[in-house]
């Protein structure tokens, strides 16, 4: 059945069609709670006891090793690529409770390296995890109070390094953190025994030099694939299961507080550092591989070792089981570096090449100083030969091995090297001369059918009326609108700070600045940095905040308001009042006046709402709440359920939406404005029209996007709706009967 320019029901796209103010669609606890990502597989590796085989991803191996290791406590921040290892750990609750370890999945990564804070006054042991430099930037803080006094108890962060092309933030490291705050910092080979010994060792590496320890892994560590022999998991000597009768004792050296700090520094050099060196030496955590081209020698980061690898048998210098012909020290632990440990590897050397990727050359600079101090006069290369920044893939360390063999006058190495550049330099010739142009751009898109890309469809209506405005953008889903069709933003200054980031812009713009902003963002840092000092400043903007119920930009992990979620539950229960935490009630308690609420598909609604925010006379904050459930998690739920009713017999229905040839004009306004990935355009099939027509593909959820941009633009009348029904009533198919037989009458 067709009904042009239609709104979509409460089929699959789960969109209320009434006039209420909708609401996320809460996870019901019956049959749908089964029907949630489920972690079972996993789940079920963490259990393995000694002797079994463990299977898996370097990630999950190292949530293997934490449990092996008699950890406390577990906490962190979810981010690539480390967020299955929270999200296992919470979804294993039980598992965790039976073993007596406390897991929590903390607001913010400042939250999660403050619980740290534990192992400072208690011989517990205690690991948080986040993303890579961005969360280490928002811990900060709390890491530097931690270092100061140090720790008792072993203390583990894991770090996602996010760094290279494969990065969704800024490319920076952690290794300045490290040396900043006394922190050392552990780099581990990609391979799962060395990454699982290597947390294990963490933990008491921490304990031996009362240091916290960071574990960084990349994106290829965190994914690797591989097996190691498990041991069985250690139940903590204290935890949920062994509780302490009372608190450690007061201690103000434990303080990270003046005077007590001016000790903590000495401290840090002339008792922390020797005790790490000598444990790093003493527990053999940096691996020496000798080879027969004694006179050279290579020092590289344990995490790029792989790549090393790869690259070294492209010119035969290393078998198909890694054994390489040229010496190797692999820094396991990239800080501290043993001088003693550098100094005897390097000393006998007619040339050693550092491969370390990132900028500043932190490693590089270090042993260069050591050889210096030592009196060793070897030849020391790195980034003379390597780049400055990027990701070092295969291809970009091999071309800078073939520079370090052509600056060694290596003759049996040299022409190798030449020639095999040249066939990967011919190899690309090749494959542009059979393109005969430039792969097309691909940027990244949003979900199909995702709650946020109708709030931005609204937004481009709005500056069509009263002109562009000063957009501050976030980190987050919602960050795709920088992209084409949109291309919103003027900045991103870190997650949760859109709003506080147009402080300044409100000042001298003549039209109000808007900042955009997840509910994750939100309850993380947006509340105090930016709501908080608007209000106190009494600052004039439009603030919009994406309530898709999730943080879904790190797997859609549980909020405060994620609606009947975990955490919510959890929180209701604390309370004997009535405690909706609602981001809308906590803005009316902090005194916002101007506060709508909307339903994200209703564009035209959103449209109107979005045109009052920038012209009403009211000054003050004024906040525009969208709101639409996370459709990746709404089809998480959703199909599994259809699928079971198929399977059943039971009647299903869905709704798709299309285009009709003969009315589509080709003018694409339905593209630009949506930017739906399931919207494209196919030849049209009257000989007359000369341009595409537009077309919906198989992968459409029924969000009903493209009709309602179209309606709210008043474009053409060419969408249609089709309700699918498989299963239907006898009512269904009798109807359907009398409908194809007036239809055709018709027709006729």
């Amino acid at each position: 059945m067709r009904a042009p320019r239609s709104t979509p029901s409460t089929s699959d796209a789960g969109q209320p069609a009434s006039g209420r103010r909708p609401t996320c669609h809460p996870k019901r606890h019956n049959e749908e709670t089964i029907l949630e990502r489920s972690f079972h597989e996993e789940i079920r590796a963490l259990r393995l006891g000694a002797g079994e085989v463990f299977h898996g991803e370097g990630i999950l191996a190292v949530t293997k090793a934490l449990l092996q290791s008699g950890v406390s406590y577990v906490g962190g921040y979810q981010g690539a690529p480390v967020s299955h290892l929270l999200d296992v750990m919470v979804q294993a609750r039980d598992e965790m409770a039976t073993l007596g370890v406390h897991v929590e999945a903390c607001t913010n990564e400042a939250s999660a390296a403050a619980m740290l804070g534990a192992s400072i006054m208690y011989p517990v042991r205690g690991a948080v995890t986040w993303k890579s430099i961005v969360g280490t930037n928002v811990a900060s803080d709390a890491l530097s109070n931690l270092s100061s006094p140090g720790v008792i108890g072993g203390a583990l962060i894991i770090v996602g390094e996010d760094y290279g092309e494969g990065a969704s933030v800024i490319q920076e490291r952690t290794h300045a953190f490290a040396m900043k705050s006394s922190l050392w910092l552990m780099d581990p080979r990609p391979n799962l025994p060395t990454i699982v010994h290597c947390v294990e060792q963490a933990f008491e590496l921490s304990e031996a030099s009362h240091t916290p320890v960071i574990l960084e892994l990349r994106i290829r560590a965190c994914h690797v694939r591989g097996s190691f022999v498990a041991k069985d998991n250690r139940q903590p000597a204290i935890g949920t299961h062994q509780l302490m009768a009372e608190p450690a004792p007061f201690n103000y050296e434990q303080l990270s507080h003046p005077p007590v700090t001016f000790g903590h520094e000495k401290h840090k050099g002339a008792v922390r550092l020797p005790a790490a060196r000598r444990f790093i030496v003493e527990r053999g955590l940096n691996e020496l591989f000798d080879g027969p081209r004694q006179g050279l020698g290579l020092i590289v980061q344990g995490g790029l070792y792989n790549t090393l690898i790869r690259a070294l048998q492209q010119f035969g210098l290393a078998d198909a089981c890694g054994v390489s012909q040229v010496p190797m020290l692999v820094l396991n632990v990239v800080y501290p570096l043993v001088p003693g440990q550098v100094e005897d590897f390097c000393r006998d050397k007619q040339s050693v090449l550092v491969v370390e990727e990132g900028q500043p050359e932190f490693i590089e600079q270090e042993i260069a100083t050591l050889l210096r101090r030592a009196g060793i006069q070897t030849p020391l290369h790195g980034k003379d030969h390597l780049p400055m920044a990027g990701e070092y893939t295969a291809e970009v360390v091999l071309a800078g091995l073939a520079q370090w063999f052509d600056a060694e006058q290596l003759a049996d190495l040299t022409a190798p090297a030449h020639a095999l550049l040249a066939d990967v330099a011919s190899h690309r010739a090749l494959a542009a001369q059979l393109l005969g142009q430039a792969l097309p751009a691909r940027p990244p898109n949003f979900c199909i059918g995702c709650p946020e890309r109708p709030v931005f469809s609204a937004l481009k209506l709005v500056q069509r009326e009263i002109g562009a405005m000063h957009i501050s953008t976030d980190i987050g889903c919602h960050a795709l609108a920088t992209f084409a069709p949109f291309s919103f933003g003027n900045s991103i200054l870190g997650y949760g700070m859109s709003l506080a980031s147009g402080a300044g812009v409100r000042s001298f713009q003549q039209r109000r600045p808007v900042a955009i902003m997840g509910d994750g963002g939100f309850w993380h840092n947006g509340l105090l940095s930016g709501v908080s000092s608007t209000l106190l400043n009494q600052g004039d903007g439009v603030l919009v905040i994406m309530k898709n119920g999730y943080t879904s930009a790190t797997g859609t992990q549980d909020l405060v308001s994620t609606p009947d979620g975990a955490v919510r539950r959890q929180a209701e229960a604390a309370s004997a009042t009535d405690s909706e935490l609602t981001i809308e009630r906590t803005l009316q308690g902090m005194g916002v006046k101007w506060l709508r609420t909307v339903h994200n598909y209703r564009v035209g609604n959103v449209r109107d709402v979005l045109r009052e925010a920038f012209t009403t006379p009211e000054r003050g904050l004024k906040v525009v709440i969208a709101e639409g459930e996370c459709q990746l998690e709404r089809q998480r739920r959703i199909r599994p359920l259809r699928a079971a009713a198929l399977k059943a017999g039971r009647r299903v229905q869905r709704t798709r939406y299309g285009v009709d040839d003969e009315t589509c004009t080709g003018d694409h306004s339905c593209v630009r404005l949506s930017g739906c990935p399931t919207l494209t355009v196919k030849p049209s099939r009257d000989p007359l029209k000369t341009d595409p027509v537009a077309s919906v593909d198989n992968g459409c959820v029924g969000c009903g996007l493209c009709g309602e941009v179209a309606q709210a633009a008043a474009l053409c009348p060419s969408f249609w709706r089709a309700d699918v029904i498989t299963h239907p009533s006898g009512w269904e198919r009798w109807r359907d009967r009398l409908r194809r037989r007036v239809i055709s009458w018709m027709q006729t």
